[in-house]
């Protein structure tokens, strides 16, 4: 018989809105006011304005640039190109992937939209008139945009600042055009699986460039103040701390005065993580000119320059058994890394963590192989919504799963099953060297076949095909994937050596409200309620009262950002420690206002109490006040913490995907009848963030698989720079989202938590392409290129002679 439930415990508990409690989120009331405080919001006096112009060509030299009708425009101040900035050794910067990128175009321009020159005036319109009246003249080179193109022996040599040097940050270049060829895994073990492997099947799948497009594109206000030697920089950044670090580097200014602030900002997705040619220019700008100097990029620049995300060209081969058990795996690539190496990947991993390609399966040898190259198309490849390269390792050995099973005459489902790493087996070390903290693979995988009913979808599928009057196809669309997130460990993780720990100090006040810095930075994903929430459940705070504050590197203790789903599994973590830490210290205060041992107390939610004698107690409100007047004799006054949390290795969370799609026979347009998520990120700290991440990493998953795409002219133009031309879903287009969860704690993370933000972008976009050619696998169509448009799914059907 249970026990009754006090009902005291219950109000305490549900006093604190701690981890568990879906709260409404703290942010919403400034925003849903129009109270946000933004970049472009920044208005100081004296401000000036910057904009920028950029190359309408793709590859060329630069003959002339011609500034003297814009120095005549009204309102303008200064016009400044890379011959301006050679003095000061800033017309070139390095990037976070270990490369150099020009701020401005150095006697050449390398891709369509690369930054020439740049205006500064008086205000916004004067600066655009200024760029207008700038005249550039350009001698056209040949352009590359095919990165085997770009490999050939006779290609034009791109990047002609690196001429004759053999040796990249990353190894051996074999090419003028070649950045890097990066390898993991066991390659002799996969070859030997390869040559006993009975059935072995091969695909090229081509992973198209898209881009984050963020609600807010990139800006900054850059303030120099001469007298104090001390530059403030307000900027659109997802790791403030790394770029403070870096414009100290480029500028020389000591790091001690330079303050980089992130105020509120409309989406990151990857996108907002490096550093631009515009942030440098309005720096150099304000340093120059005494003035602040504000940069707002407009959307088409947004999209054009921008780090992309994707371009990789992947072959993947499956070794396995006839029943389906796969023996081994071998995946090539060759990824378009643009003009520059500016992808944001930890320094030890050009490639990112492409190398989880082994997915959620038991494969005991396998070897990949990423080759980095450079084309005429923008740089910075980053993780869009995922951690590094995650997207596309997932997005390979999902398809080539489907691939297999539909070799073999097996249903998608069963070969998962057969091959998932077992519940026993974990921590589960993979043949690329993860260790896979925990999972429980087939219960997730039972719990959506049964929600679905997944034996009637196949049923009313087999009758649809044997009707030749139905007017549609229907295809089910099943994945299995697992995610690497909590960059990261810094023996495996840093960026420009700076190991990727995150960071949090916690102090409370004397009445017992609490304020919390992190070196993290939001950009939607409710870091005020839920640190709030971890903090409450911790130090029983009720969260309410609990401030937490990010983005200004003058008062947050230094972090790696935000990016990569590493909030929760890394700020997370260094949240619970410091709270720990005060959590010690309280019952130390405690013990000694009781007059008792330590070891007498019991902890209670809000509480500690003596063992024995609940009517002896002290809350935390009454610790907190002890703490500055009545500190236990030889323990300094106060209650605060700092702590930085480097994680002992990454976190994995995973999930089942299961979707339905209708196809039209006649047109090939598709509707979504189901999408089933279910997600298992361990440790949930508020259900209703979790849901709302998981709707729009969806979203965004159906933008990207459905209709996202960066064509290029042959001549190097960007033909869907606008939101006219790329598609961004609204309300009207996106499916209904059905959410699913287990619970499998991490058990290296002080919460258990895992991270969830980036797994629906990762998990949805090969299901939709799953269902899609599943629709036609009856036809004998094994992968269609995304996205899925209807055009795009006619055409390619077209193409292979399918007929309908």
């Amino acid at each position: 018989m249970n026990a009754p439930i006090n009902p005291d415990l219950l109000e305490r508990a549900a006093a604190l809105q701690g981890m568990g409690d879906s709260r409404l989120r703290k942010e919403d009331a400034r925003f849903i006011q129009g109270k946000g405080h933004y970049v472009d919001d920044i208005q100081m006096a004296g401000m000036l304005h910057m904009d920028i112009v950029r190359s309408p060509v793709a590859h060329a030299r630069i003959r002339k640039i011609d500034k003297s009708e814009a120095l005549k425009v009204p309102g303008v101040i200064a016009v400044l190109t890379a011959d301006d900035l050679k003095p000061l050794k800033l017309h070139w910067m390095p990037t976070l992937a270990g490369d150099v990128q020009a701020v401005l175009a150095d006697e050449k321009v390398h891709f369509q939209m690369q930054e020439v020159a740049v205006v500064i005036a008086e205000d916004r319109y004067a600066a655009a008139d200024g760029v207008e009246a700038v005249i550039v003249e350009y001698d056209e080179l040949p352009v590359v945009l095919d990165p085997y193109a770009a490999l050939a022996p006779d290609a034009p040599v791109l990047r002609e600042d690196l001429a004759g040097k053999t040796e990249g940050v990353h190894g051996k270049r074999d090419h003028p055009n070649h950045i890097f060829t990066w390898e993991a895994g066991d390659k002799a073990a996969a070859d030997a699986a390869f040559d006993a492997a009975p059935v072995k099947v091969a695909e090229r799948i081509f992973y198209p460039r898209v881009h984050p497009c963020p609600l807010e594109t990139c800006g900054c206000v850059a303030s120099f103040d001469p007298i104090r030697g001390e530059l403030t920089t307000w900027m659109t950044s997802q790791a403030p701390h790394v770029v403070r670090t870096v414009v100290s580097l480029l500028s020389g200014i000591p790091e001690s005065k330079v303050r980089i602030v992130s105020p509120d900002i409309g989406g990151g997705f990857g996108n907002k993580v490096g550093v631009y040619p515009g942030y440098v220019c309005a720096i150099v700008a304000s340093i120059v000119l005494g003035k602040p100097v504000k940069w707002i990029e407009d959307r088409i620049e947004n999209i054009s320059s921008t780090a992309f995300a994707r371009d990789y060209h992947m072959d993947g081969e499956l070794a396995a058994t006839p029943d389906g058990k796969i023996l081994g795996l071998r995946v090539n690539v060759v990824a378009d890394h643009g003009a520059f190496d500016a992808c944001a990947d930890p320094t030890k991993y050009p490639a990112g963590m492409f190398h989880i390609c082994s997915g959620s399966y038991d494969i005991p040898a396998a070897w990949c192989s990423v080759k980095g190259v450079y084309t005429n198309k923008a740089p910075g490849g980053v993780a869009y919504r995922c951690s590094f390269r995650v997207t596309e390792a997932v997005y390979v050995i999902e398809r080539m799963v489907d691939i297999l099973a539909q070799q073999l005459g097996m249903d998608k489902a069963e070969i998962r099953a057969k091959n998932f790493i077992r519940k026993e087996q974990f921590p589960y070390t993979s043949a690329f060297g993860f260790e896979y903290d925990s999972g429980d693979y087939q219960t997730a995988l039972d719990k959506v076949l049964a929600a679905c009913d997944y034996r009637g979808l196949r049923a009313e599928q087999a009758a649809r095909r044997a009707d030749p009057a139905s007017p549609t196809l229907m295809g089910i669309g099943l994945v299995a994937f697992t995610e690497v997130v909590g960059a990261g460990p810094s023996k495996m993780c840093d960026i420009l050596g700076v190991g990727m720990f995150d960071s949090c100090e916690i102090r409370i006040h004397p009445t017992g409200s609490a304020i919390a810095r992190m070196g993290t930075i939001t950009q939607g994903q409710g870091h005020q309620t839920t640190y709030a929430q971890i903090i409450a459940t911790e130090l029983g705070i009720p969260s309410e009262v609990i401030q937490v504050e990010e983005g200004d590197t003058s008062t947050a203790p230094y972090g790696l950002g935000t990016y990569g789903s590493r909030s929760t599994p890394v700020a997370g973590a260094a949240i619970a420690m410091a709270s720990r830490k005060i959590h010690a210290k309280a019952r130390k205060i405690a013990a000694h206002l009781l007059e008792v041992g330590e070891n007498d107390l019991d902890w209670e939610i809000d509480r500690f109490k003596v063992k024995g004698d609940d009517a002896r107690f002290k809350s935390m409100k009454d610790i907190a006040w002890a703490a500055y007047h009545q500190a236990p004799p030889g323990l300094e006054p106060g209650l605060e913490a700092v702590h930085y949390y480097d994680p002992p290795n990454f976190t994995f969370p995973f999930g089942i995907y299961l979707c339905v799609v209708d196809i039209d026979r006649g047109t090939g347009e598709t509707k979504v009848r189901r999408f089933y998520a279910l997600d298992d990120c361990g440790t949930r700290i508020n259900p209703m963030i979790i849901e709302g991440q998981i709707h729009g990493g969806l979203t965004e998953g159906y933008a990207v698989a459905m209709g996202q795409q960066m064509p290029f002219d042959a001549q190097g133009n960007l033909l869907g720079n606008t939101l006219m031309d790329y598609f961004l879903p609204t309300a009207v287009e996106t499916p209904k989202w059905e959410t699913d969860h287990t619970v499998t704690p991490s058990p290296h993370h002080p919460l258990g938590a895992k991270g969830v933000a980036e797994s629906p972008h990762v998990g949805s976009i090969p299901t939709f392409t799953s269902a899609v050619v599943d629709a036609f696998a009856h036809l004998g169509v094994r992968h269609m290129v995304m996205p899925h448009s209807a055009y795009r799914v006619w055409q390619q059907l077209k193409e292979s002679g399918v007929a309908l």
